[in-house]
């Protein structure tokens, strides 16, 4: 088990990491004279840069926002990640062997240079698909990305490549820098025969998935050829690098609009993120073959500074019954955000790629803006299984509605939505408030000593 990093070795990274060095990675700076350097603000919009880093000191800060630390506090502000967790990545860095307090034990050096590898593979292959998408054998890939109104631009902002037909196009390119056959099998990126390892991406699409510090971890893959035998999406499967239960596609791009707007987008697929960044909603993710589930919710609660003071997510999703699905089963996680949480639906069951292709980026933006609360949908998706022009549909709808009332946590939203439910169903409150306080008994009744 991981134990604190000792206090001297904190100390010993802090001072040994060069802070401009880091800074440049991520904002451009100029000489602001002697030991000073300056550029724009990544924490706040401006024009004329406020934002000073000084290496002699270490120290970083905005005259404009007021934001300011040292190198450690700035890599947890940029990448969202644990202080632990920035220490160490600074620590690797340099090449430092971080110790743990009471024998606690971080990150193995050969685990760390393992992963170093696997992260190194990945960047390499992720320059390989791009580059193929300017080959004459990627038309049908250039074919598939315009007809959906995406512009060379646009796939290099967003690193969409294409993975050549045959069997070995990436093998041989990753073996020609030096990368071995036992490495590459634990990169996902290969599958393996009686003959040896193969690429796992042939003849597809390809969009690389990055993790919240912009490293390339995977990669997902659709289907470009009718004689393609495989699925219509391929991603990469669970590796070192690559948990689809953790994973956010566009997370990179968008985290720092997520944590300044305090609003998540979660959209269904690759393709409607980039619709909804084009439109100007830049907080759009998406998850990668999973639901969105507990882990996100991690993620995106620390993005959201999610403490009860603010911010929103959204979810949208198809307008048909898997899309319905889709939205109850958000429901069920809602509970885990104290951001409120809200849905938006197009009734026509188009997806922000469709939207932004038919009707423009505007209609992008219309949907995002219609979203209604999560509470609501969860109720009158529900009651839409009744006929509520009959006396029976109208109390088994009231039997099913409210326990989906009594699931929310907030002790003054339950009766305004009482009240609601009373309203579309056409009777009294009281008879709601009844069923709905009967049903969170039930519910308590259920759970497990100490759930």
């Amino acid at each position: 088990m991981a134990g604190l990093i000792k206090r001297e070795d904190i100390d010993e990274v802090r001072q040994r990491t060069d802070i401009k060095d880091v800074v440049d990675g991520y904002v451009t700076l100029k000489s602001a004279g002697i030991g000073s350097f300056k550029g724009l603000c990544p924490f706040h919009d401006e024009r004329s840069p406020s934002f000073h880093v000084r290496p002699q000191v270490g120290t970083y800060h905005c005259f404009g926002c007021g934001e300011g630390g040292d190198v450690i506090s700035f890599v947890q502000k940029m990448d969202h990640t644990t202080f632990a967790e920035t220490v160490e990545k600074l620590a690797h860095r340099i090449n430092y062997t971080l110790r743990y307090e009471d024998g606690g034990t971080g990150p193995r050096r050969e685990d760390v240079g393992k992963r170093q590898r696997l992260l190194d593979a990945h960047k390499v292959a992720a320059e390989f698909f791009r580059a193929q998408l300017a080959t004459p054998g990627a038309a049908a890939a250039r074919q598939f990305l315009e007809g959906r109104g995406f512009d060379a631009a646009a796939a290099e902002h967003f690193g969409v490549g294409y993975a050549p037909q045959g069997w070995d196009s990436l093998l041989k390119h990753l073996a020609g820098r030096g990368f071995q056959q036992e490495e590459l099998k634990l990169t996902g990126m290969f599958s393996e025969g009686n003959r040896g390892i193969y690429d796992r991406f042939r003849g597809r699409l390809i969009w690389p998935i990055r993790d919240i510090a912009g490293e390339t971890i995977g990669f997902g893959a659709r289907k470009l050829y009718d004689d393609d035998q495989g699925p219509k999406y391929l991603n990469t499967p669970e590796t070192a690098l690559y948990k689809k239960s953790q994973v956010l596609y566009g997370i990179d791009l968008a985290k720092r609009d997520i944590a300044r707007n305090r609003q998540l987008v979660v959209v269904e697929g690759y393709t409607d993120v980039m619709a909804c960044h084009l439109a100007g909603i830049t907080t759009a993710v998406a998850t990668c073959g999973t639901a969105f589930g507990a882990d996100h919710i991690k993620i995106a609660r620390r993005l959201l500074s999610d403490d009860g003071t603010g911010g929103e997510v959204i979810f949208t999703f198809d307008g048909d019954e898997a899309g319905q699905k889709a939205a109850l089963r958000a429901f069920e996680e809602d509970q885990r955000f104290i951001a409120q949480t809200f849905v938006a639906v197009e009734p026509t069951g188009a997806d922000p790629c469709d939207l932004r292709m038919t009707r423009g980026e505007p209609a992008v933006r219309e949907l995002i803006s219609s979203r209604r609360p999560l509470f609501e949908f969860a109720i009158k998706a529900t009651l839409k299984r009744f006929d509520l022009d009959t006396v029976e549909g109208r109390v088994q709808a009231l039997r099913a509605a409210a326990p989906v009332v009594a699931q929310i946590r907030d002790p003054a939203m339950r009766p305004a939505y009482s009240r609601l439910l009373a309203g579309w169903l056409g009777v009294d409150v009281e008879d709601v408030l009844r069923a709905v306080s009967a049903a969170g008994k039930r519910a308590a009744e259920q759970q497990p000593p100490g759930g």
